[in-house]
């Protein structure tokens, strides 16, 4: 993934998403060869020249100035998590070229103890490229209950919740909404590649994805960015039926730390009762003890 190449694909998608009665502009019913804004309408907006907006769009320019940045974002009607994404994919590369492969991530001690301090709310621990690094018995009940608790612990092996979600059929049909689900898997993952461009990983799971899910390639192409900070969700739960939650990322200001996703639910509510009796129907099962004095048969 090149940083610029994202820039001019995110410029000249969201130009052209935005039409002329949409910011004010008056057309006089002229024909017009593209469905959204011209290079120089959107460049007369911002209040900077149509050439160097044109370079800037092209990949030509990598010294934009902040100023200029925020005029585009708002000729661009961006909002908050759009506007920090067109900053990150115009800052300028580090140099020294890209690294070799990324370290293999894992939950420190610290994120561990947290993750137990949830108790029975249900929460798993994401990887930059959305793999599950970890979970408690209650999240992997509520997102992937029909996986193996175990593979977490397993470089190599881990789930990854944007593949469940778009490729799995389990996961799928947990969400009532899945397109919503979707747009903010594909959403979070804009931002996440806008961060880190040179990420083989990452780059390697969007080339997947695009390749074996018409729909994601469908919403990447959209160039939307989502921060999935909160969000409700309505999901179909196998084991204890419909129910919604509240799932909330807990990540570090940098961004680029594994992640803890949390599910909660009001509190009285059918929903908590759900997840309260989630914790129940995955409690590992004891063992029957023989009853005291009970006589043992044999045949």
């Amino acid at each position: 993934m090149n940083k610029h190449g994202q820039l001019a694909d995110f410029l000249q998608t969201r130009r052209g998403q935005l039409r002329p009665e949409d910011v004010g502009l008056r057309t006089y019913g002229e024909r017009r060869r593209v469905p959204g804004l011209r290079r120089e309408e959107l460049a007369m907006l911002a209040g900077i020249s149509a050439p160097y907006y044109t370079r800037l769009e092209q990949g030509q320019s990598q010294n934009a100035s902040r100023e200029v940045l925020d005029a585009i974002a708002n000729a661009l009607r961006l909002d908050e998590p759009e506007r920090a994404h067109l900053h990150a994919l115009a800052r300028a590369p580090r140099r020294g070229g890209p690294s070799g492969r990324p370290r293999t991530e894992r939950v420190t001690p610290a994120t561990g103890a947290l993750l137990a301090a949830f108790g029975s709310t249900p929460a798993i621990v994401i990887g930059r490229s959305s793999d599950v690094l970890a979970w408690n018995r209650e999240g992997h009940g509520l997102f992937a209950g029909h996986l193996d608790p175990d593979i977490p612990g397993v470089p190599g092996r881990r789930p990854n919740m944007a593949r469940l979600v778009f490729l799995d059929a389990h996961t799928r049909d947990l969400y009532t909404d899945w397109p919503a689900k979707a747009r903010a898997v594909v959403g979070n993952l804009r931002l996440t590649a806008g961060r880190h461009p040179d990420d083989p990983l990452l780059a390697g799971l969007i080339g997947e994805l695009t390749m074996r899910s018409p729909e994601f390639a469908s919403m990447w192409a959209d160039h939307r960015v989502l921060a999935c900070d909160v969000a409700d969700y309505e999901m179909r739960h196998p084991l204890v039926g419909t129910l919604t939650v509240t799932q909330q990322t807990l990540q570090s200001p940098q961004g680029d730390g594994p992640a803890l996703v949390v599910a909660t639910a009001d509190p009285g509510s059918p929903s908590a009762a759900a997840l309260t009796l989630l914790s129940h129907v995955t409690a590992p099962r004891k063992a029957a003890r023989p009853r005291h004095g009970a006589e043992t048969r044999t045949t």
